[in-house]
């Protein structure tokens, strides 16, 4: 590896040297073009949020921060900036980018010493160099870093040990040349009836001056009716981006129709180059759009760049580092090598092995991901699916025109995780199956299927088993509508979510109830009770188990349990092993708002088992002569103009 030794100007670095790096007046400067801002954390962010931001391990005080940009160490304290945000993601740099080398910029004032160290992919870390500073005028260090290193994997980061006072400000990552073109960059937001969370997510950008400076647009779908026009906040949002503000009021057309908007107004009524996606109920750190559309400046071919994702409810955890879709049973899964829910306030990046390696994504979810329009003029918009899959098919459909997707730590949001929620079960599951088998017409290399349709008839046994008669109705109709063809996808993406609810809510586990308050007390002794939750372990006993849990499926229901649940189980006690074997029982909601109450139906379940066995038999055997037709449909289905007509049709209003 190599480095060139430190630059150390000899003028203050002027106010603006961030968002201007070209007008400083610093002989030498390697410092071409910002491309990541060292960030403080906000005042507000607890313990361990900080530890998103900084490493304050060996630092008895913690650092007082003045703004998001610069902060002060206190003497006798070392503070590393090994953090998600902080470090540089060097591995990513080095497979997509045309950089050979990153610069590290930092101005600082105070005896202290900056040290420079890197990872590889195994998590091991070393020192590559540093320098000392004394005395309090304000210095700005330069340090130009090989990349070279990195094809596995591995980060940069530096450390301060402070032996007087130190102020550490205007920190950066810069390349050390200028990109071959400037993105104009469009935001997309899609929201439905959560017109503070939109706002809110748009105020974040506006109130950063670097981001605002960088926004070519930003466009809202607003699909429901409480309006974005009419919440607070929007007067405020609007001054601040002027016409650059467009708000598009259209019927509910779910995610994909949302972001089909935005992509639209971008790509066909503005200049912008690129367009990044936004869900509407997030928490955004704003650098997040500049690190995403620099990455995407200076990559050696246009491909998309998402932002990972962490958790909402608690914020220093890192939900999805990554994900792939696996070919066999075509399913989405975590890529290989990621850390699920890592928590950056147990253990830090220095002391996590793992999150140390690159990671190969198929596609990013769309709460965060930037799409250039060179790959949309190419393969297209997204599918009319209305939610769910139109952002794997969409990157899976990228991937196969030459276009890769990067998963970019550092770049994120935090969004609810779904680990608080059940979708795969209510009336979303319509979506996730009937666009699963939708893209898995479009892009599985198995002939029939591969294990698709043993998995999806294995997931049916298991909700009927669950007493989910709803979850599996519901898959009924996503079948009947996949056999259909493409022909209906567009004609009926305003209505799909009507009749979603509706078969939902023809069985009593679609039905949400306030509380089990509202039904009699369970009536299985306590004793009993602890005893059929023991959870079988043993393959014996899981097999055991089963048996009797699908025999007493086909047993009559004594009819004093569908009146009186067995059981109150909490939403993650309610495993197969126990509602196999109940004739019912409130199962709470996910979300720990309600309960459904669950009860045994054995000609339901005979009926539903049966129609899933002939419709998944079925399917396998057209599955060559369904993949031809929506493969020669798909063009049409993800043309501009397709999206165009279709929302003259549906009407809209640009506000």
């Amino acid at each position: 590896m190599t480095t060139t030794a430190p630059q150390v100007a000899d003028a203050p670095v002027k106010p603006d040297a961030v968002s201007e790096p070209a007008e400083t007046d610093l002989t030498p400067d390697k410092a071409v073009t910002l491309v990541q801002r060292v960030l403080m954390p906000r005042p507000a962010d607890p313990l361990k949020v900080r530890s998103l931001y900084l490493d304050e391990e060996n630092a008895p005080v913690r650092v007082r921060q003045d703004g998001r940009h610069s902060g002060t160490i206190t003497a006798g304290s070392e503070v590393s900036f090994a953090t998600y945000f902080n470090a540089f993601p060097a591995s990513y740099w080095r497979r997509w980018s045309v950089l050979g080398s990153i610069v590290l910029r930092v101005t600082v004032a105070g005896s202290c010493r900056i040290d420079v160290h890197r990872s590889k992919a195994d998590g091991e870390s070393m020192h590559v160099t540093g320098v000392s500073h004394e005395g309090d005028d304000e210095r700005t260090l330069e340090f130009e870093l090989d990349l070279a290193p990195f094809i596995d994997g591995g980060w940069y980061w530096f450390d301060v040990t402070a032996d007087s006072d130190t102020v550490v400000r205007e920190a950066g990552w810069y390349a050390p040349q200028a990109p071959a073109e400037e993105p104009r960059l469009a935001v997309g937001i899609c929201t439905y009836n959560r017109p503070v969370d939109a706002l809110a997510a748009a105020r974040a950008l506006v109130e950063d001056a670097a981001v605002l400076d960088r926004l070519a647009l930003v466009t809202i779908a607003d699909q429901g009716n409480n309006h974005v026009k009419d919440a607070a906040g929007y007067a405020e949002v609007k001054a601040a981006l002027g016409d650059r503000l467009r708000v598009v009021e259209q019927p509910n057309l779910g995610g994909s129709g949302g972001f089909a908007r935005t992509m639209h107004e971008a790509f066909t009524r503005s200049d912008a180059t690129h367009v990044v996606l936004l869900d509407d109920d997030i928490m955004i750190e704003p650098d997040s759009l500049l690190r995403a559309r620099a990455f995407a400046a200076y990559a050696k071919s246009p491909m998309l760049v998402g932002g990972q994702m962490l958790a909402l409810q608690n914020r220093s955890i890192l939900h999805s580092m990554g994900e792939i879709v696996d070919r066999e049973t075509f399913f989405w899964t975590n890529a290989p090598n990621t850390e699920y829910h890592h928590d950056f306030g147990k253990e830090s990046l220095r002391e996590s092995p793992d999150l140390h390696r690159r990671i190969d994504v198929d596609y990013n979810g769309w709460w965060m991901c930037l799409i250039p329009r060179a790959v949309t003029e190419q393969i297209g918009m997204p599918l009319p699916v209305f939610i769910k899959w139109d952002d794997a098919e969409y990157g899976l459909r990228a991937f196969a025109a030459g276009f890769p997707t990067a998963s970019l730590p550092g770049t994120a949001i935090w969004h609810l995780s779904w680990g608080d929620k059940d979708d795969a079960s209510d009336w979303q599951a319509y979506f996730h199956i009937r666009n699963r088998l939708v893209a898995a017409a479009l892009h599985s290399p198995h002939k029939h299927g591969g294990k698709l349709f043993r998995e999806m008839l294995k997931a049916d046994l298991r909700f009927l088993i669950n007493l989910q008669y709803s979850t599996v109705e519901l898959h009924h109709l996503a079948y009947r509508d996949f056999l259909a063809g493409p022909e209906g996808l567009f004609g009926g993406m305003p209505q799909s979510v009507v009749r979603a609810r509706e078969v939902r809510a023809t069985h009593s586990d679609g039905q949400v109830l306030p509380s089990s308050a509202d039904l009699p007390l369970p009536s299985m002794p306590t004793a009993k009770a602890v005893r059929f939750r023991k959870i079988p372990v043993s393959p014996v006993s899981i097999a055991k188990t089963l048996v009797k849990g699908l025999v007493h499926n086909a047993r009559p229901v004594d009819e004093a349990n569908l009146e009186t649940p067995q059981l109150n189980l909490a939403f993650q006690d309610a495993r197969w092993f126990l509602l196999s074997r109940l004739d019912s029982a409130t199962v709470g909601t996910a979300d720990g708002r309600g309960v459904t109450f669950r009860r045994r139906d054995p000609a339901t379940f005979r009926r539903l088992a049966a129609t899933s066995a002939r419709y998944l038999r079925r399917m396998s055997a057209e599955f060559p002569e369904l993949q031809r037709r929506y493969q020669e449909a798909a063009g049409d289905l993800t043309s501009m103009d397709s999206w165009s007509s279709a929302f003259e049709q549906w009407g809209y209003e640009r506000v």
